[in-house]
């Protein structure tokens, strides 16, 4: 993460567990992420917290809990009162948990109300600068030579970056060797390392280093290219049509949460995320596309990115770390 991330998101949670004179106004809310600190989701919650904790009037803790594709964390909240002090803010992974996990203590469904989608961010390829990969055609290439002799990081089993390199591997007949990470930080630590190939990750996560100069971006997943990666072709344009594959960051709430609940952190979300420096950091530092949509708008989002996903987790039996 760059220097100026680093500054901004110390200085987001110190303010999210500093407040004194809001302490005094009601007992803190909990956002629970279900991975590890480092990564992308990680960085959003701790982005939003301090405007949350001046909205809502109470102290906005972040709780990372990782594990199992990050149903540990969501189960958390699952079973967690439904009395507004408790709340998920989660990643594209969520869409696969049924298809992933048939045996989830919990129901996505069922247990958690949607709250908001708050934007997302194409998935990006990227590697050391010293790794002989500039493009799709670098990849296949060495893959087809070496079949399972060229590796990649990603953030667990069954996440929708790993879920596009099995779709990319079936439309290039090829076989590459995949290491699953507990959060995006720690994939882009060993891929800096050089201790993986590459790394498939959202573009909020490995444009840092890229601009940094620590990692090497080569392809992008979204349907057009980003600004701030205007010289990176899609997959589309490297010859690959139709896999598109982007990061989002969504915020659930336990079934059964009051609406006035939901409606007032959904508007507490907006309005933090709107202040000039948070959507900067969202959209020239993060890479994001902000939607902040109402819960209905989560609703229809994830039953279509379910329904995706989910379809690529069974055809290729995948199941979870």
């Amino acid at each position: 993460m760059s220097h100026i991330t680093r500054r901004v998101l110390m200085g987001a949670a110190g303010a999210a567990l500093a407040a004194p004179a809001v302490r005094a106004q009601g007992a803190a809310i909990r956002i629970v992420v279900p991975f590890a600190p480092g990564g992308s989701t990680d960085a959003v919650a701790r982005l939003v917290a301090p405007g949350l904790t001046q909205r809502l009037g109470a102290p906005v803790v972040v709780d990372n809990r990782a594990g199992a594709a990050g149903s540990i964390g969501t189960d958390a909240v699952a079973k967690a009162r439904p009395d507004g002090q408790t709340w998920l803010l989660t990643f594209d992974s969520h869409a696969t948990l049924k298809a992933l996990l048939p045996q989830l203590p919990f129901d996505p469904d069922r247990d958690l109300d949607p709250v908001m989608l708050i934007g997302g961010a194409p998935y990006v390829l990227a590697c050391k600068p010293d790794k002989p990969f500039r493009s799709i055609a670098d990849v296949v290439s060495r893959a087809k030579a070496q079949p399972d002799g060229v590796s990649y990081g990603s953030t667990g089993n069954g996440t929708i970056g790993h879920l596009t390199m099995v779709l990319l591997q079936g439309r290039t007949d090829t076989r590459m060797t995949h290491l699953p990470y507990r959060s995006g930080g720690l994939a882009v630590n060993d891929t800096v390392a050089g201790h993986v190939d590459m790394m498939i990750g959202s573009a909020a996560v490995v444009h840092p280093h890229a601009r940094s100069g620590t990692l090497r971006t080569f392809a992008q997943f979204g349907p057009q290219r980003l600004p701030a990666l205007a010289d990176l072709p899609t997959v589309a344009e490297a010859g690959i049509p139709g896999l598109e594959a982007e990061a989002w960051w969504g915020v659930f709430a336990p079934h059964g949460t009051p609406q006035d609940a939901v409606a007032r952190m959904n508007a507490a979300l907006k309005e933090s995320l709107q202040e000039p420096n948070v959507r900067r950091t969202m959209e020239d530092t993060q890479q994001a596309r902000l939607v902040m949509s109402d819960p209905a708008g989560l609703a229809t989002f994830l039953q279509r990115e379910v329904a995706k996903w989910g379809a690529v987790v069974r055809d290729n039996n995948i199941r979870a770390d």
